[in-house]
C-alpha cells in the first residue's frame, strides 16, 4: 500500500511536465531538442507507474476477460514508450557519460525485460511471464527510488553532480537485485 501511494505520488509529480511543459528548454534539459522526448518519456513512464501499481492484485486476474490483461497491454506500451524516449534522453545527459550510461542502461534493461515478459505471456508461459514482469516492475520503480535519492542528496548537502551520476545506477540496480533475490527465494513456491 505504501509503495502504491509512493508510485501514485511520483506519477502526479511527474505529470507536472505533461500539464506544464517548461517554457525554456534549459529548465528541463541541457539539450533543447530533448524537450519533446522528455514529454514522451514522462507520459509513458507515468502510465507504466500508475498501471503497474495495480497489476499484482489477484482480483485483477479473475473473470472471463480479466482486467489484468488489458491493463498489462497498456503497461507494456507505457514501458516501451517511456524506455525508448528515456534512451534518447540519456544520450544527451548534461551530467556526462557516466549518467548517460546509467540511465541508458536502465532504458535498455526496462525495454528488454518488459518485452521478454510480454513474449512469455503470448507463448502461454505464465510463470515465466510473471518473473519477467516482476523485473520490469522493479525497473519501473526507478522513478520512485530516483526521487527518494535526489532530496537526500540535497538535504545532506552533498555535491550534486557526482551523486547524480551515482544515482543514475542506484535508482535501478538495487531494485533489480532485490527483485532477483525475491524471485530466487520464492522460486520453489506455487505461483512464483
Amino acid at each position: 500500500m505504501i509503495l502504491a501511494i509512493l508510485c501514485l505520488g511520483i506519477a502526479v509529480y511527474s505529470a507536472h511536465y505533461l500539464l506544464h511543459p517548461p517554457r525554456r528548454p534549459a529548465e528541463a534539459l541541457h539539450n533543447p531538442q530533448g524537450v519533446p522526448w522528455l514529454f514522451v518519456h514522462v507520459a509513458g513512464a507515468v502510465v507504466a507507474l500508475v498501471l503497474g501499481s495495480f497489476q499484482f492484485l489477484p482480483a485483477l486476474r479473475r473473470g472471463a476477460i480479466p482486467p489484468h490483461r488489458w491493463i498489462g497491454r497498456l503497461y507494456v506500451m507505457g514501458c516501451l514508450v517511456g524506455g525508448a524516449a528515456g534512451l534518447i534522453l540519456a544520450s544527451g545527459s548534461s551530467a556526462g557519460p557516466i549518467a548517460s550510461t546509467g540511465f541508458g542502461s536502465l532504458a535498455i534493461a526496462w525495454i528488454a525485460v518488459t518485452l521478454l515478459g510480454w513474449r512469455a505471456v503470448l507463448q502461454g508461459r505464465f510463470a515465466v511471464h510473471r518473473r519477467w514482469m516482476i523485473r520490469s516492475w522493479a525497473l519501473t520503480l526507478a522513478a520512485v527510488t530516483l526521487r527518494l535519492y535526489l532530496p537526500l542528496v540535497m538535504v545532506l548537502d552533498l555535491p550534486f553532480l557526482p551523486w547524480y551520476r551515482a544515482i543514475s545506477f542506484l535508482a535501478w540496480v538495487p531494485n533489480l537485485v532485490v527483485a532477483e533475490l525475491w524471485l530466487r527465494r520464492a522460486g520453489g513456491r506455487p505461483g512464483s
